[in-house]
């Protein structure tokens, strides 16, 4: 990759802005790229490749392959490595399963599949801070950069540290960066405590006894005892979870007999959800809840129903210290009132939240919306490529700050 002299129009303060900024037109063309070739979890075959590539021109010291199936690492080493310290950056990879409805020129090549969360440009700006960490090494220590596969619902975290992600890369802390539509480009949100939500699944097995819709006193009809369960479970998180306590319980699909078959009434009704917690007690009060209550409502109309409760991806909490230290950094770069440090946490998921659960860190959020912008998961969504400078000197900075190459009182030191 070579420099271009050529500046975003997104300014931000710092020697690492300043650098990357140089090469963002590099930046953007890779990430068009990406975003023209979409993968699926654990199918990052190309992906990987480009990455593989970029880090290598890059000059990083060391590129390690195949963790978590499709996922690699990247090792950076500083212009010293006294302290002994590592730190990790991660980004993720894969796409969606759906159709792109935009029509410019990196428009996905792929019937399909989308990169319609981003992923593509996170990986671009974790790509661009390998290269300025490779070139510069400001930094006493060892920086390890992550390119995650299968965060969409396949738990490509998980299947990284499975894979002894951090005993081979024994990493104090790990940060992990989100573009986020709802928030102005060049604003950075997070906060202490609780980003993302739980994700479990939920489903509901009914079992009556089927007949015809012309007899129903001879038959227990399943759809009628789901119909009962869908508006009782609303009551759990109303009559039993605190106000102050976050949760939701969504049930998202029915399937019951056939709707050719006007005047049969099925023997089984299936419904699938979600339910969404915070913490953990929340989360086994629900998981307890919809047990018993889709079990008592079956029994009164003469049914059974068994509840199969799948926990998905734990909640995404970010340590306080390590919250404070990346909104610091943040503010560095953007100044105090571009820096969201109370950010509302979102009910939506993260499997982020298994690298979390191992090591202390934080989850951000880039701004990068605006007026017009699409929400992630739209078919007409596509990353802002004006962010990406930012977002690569964000990754940068969390190390240089993180593992300065001098030694600072204690009270600004990283912890």
């Amino acid at each position: 990759m070579l420099a271009s002299t050529t500046a975003p129009r997104l300014k931000a303060n710092g020697r690492a802005f300043a650098h990357i900024a140089r090469y963002h037109p590099e930046l953007t063309a890779l990430r068009r790229d990406l975003h023209a070739h979409p993968e699926l979890g654990f199918e990052e075959v190309y992906t990987a490749r480009r990455v593989h590539e970029a880090l290598r021109l890059c000059g990083v010291d060391e590129i390690h392959t195949g963790i978590g199936k499709t996922g690699l690492v990247g090792v950076i080493r500083g212009r010293r490595t006294d302290s002994g310290r590592m730190i990790g950056l991660r980004a993720d990879m894969d796409a969606l399963t759906m159709t792109e409805s935009n029509e410019f020129a990196w428009k996905s090549s792929r019937p399909g599949m989308m990169h319609g969360c981003g992923h593509d440009g996170h990986t671009a700006m974790l790509v661009g801070a390998a290269r300025y960490l490779a070139e510069t090494r400001n930094f006493d220590g060892t920086a390890v950069v992550i390119f995650q596969p299968g965060e969409e619902g396949f738990a490509g975290a998980k299947a990284m540290i499975e894979d002894g992600l951090f005993e081979r890369f024994p990493v104090e802390a790990v940060y992990g960066m989100h573009n986020w539509p709802g928030l102005r480009p060049g604003s950075i949100g997070l906060s202490p405590g609780p980003m993302m939500a739980a994700a479990d699944k939920v489903t509901i097995e009914i079992t009556g006894k089927g007949g015809h819709g012309a007899h129903a006193y001879l038959a227990v009809d399943p759809v009628l005892v789901a119909a009962h369960i869908i508006t009782a479970v609303q009551s759990i998180v109303s009559r039993n979870v605190r106000p102050v306590d976050g949760a939701v319980v969504s049930l998202c699909a029915m399937q019951a007999g056939d709707v050719h078959a006007m005047s049969v009434i099925p023997g089984k009704a299936v419904l699938v959800g979600t339910v969404r917690t915070f913490t953990s007690d929340v989360q086994e009060l629900v998981e307890r809840r919809l047990t018993e209550l889709c079990s008592a409502v079956a029994l009164g109309f003469g049914a059974t129903a068994t509840v199969k409760y799948e926990r998905v991806y734990p909640a995404t909490t970010n340590s306080t210290r390590e919250a404070i230290f990346a909104a610091d950094v943040a503010e560095s770069l953007v100044g105090e009132d571009h820096v969201v440090r109370d950010l509302e946490p979102s009910m939506g998921a993260e499997d982020f939240s298994f690298m979390l659960q191992v090591r202390p860190g934080a989850y951000m959020r880039i701004g990068q919306g605006g007026e017009g912008s699409c929400m992630l998961h739209n078919s007409r969504y596509d990353f802002n490529d004006e962010i990406l400078p930012l977002g690569s000197a964000l990754h940068a900075s969390l190390i240089e700050q993180g593992l300065p190459l001098t030694a600072r009182p204690e009270s600004a030191a990283h912890p």
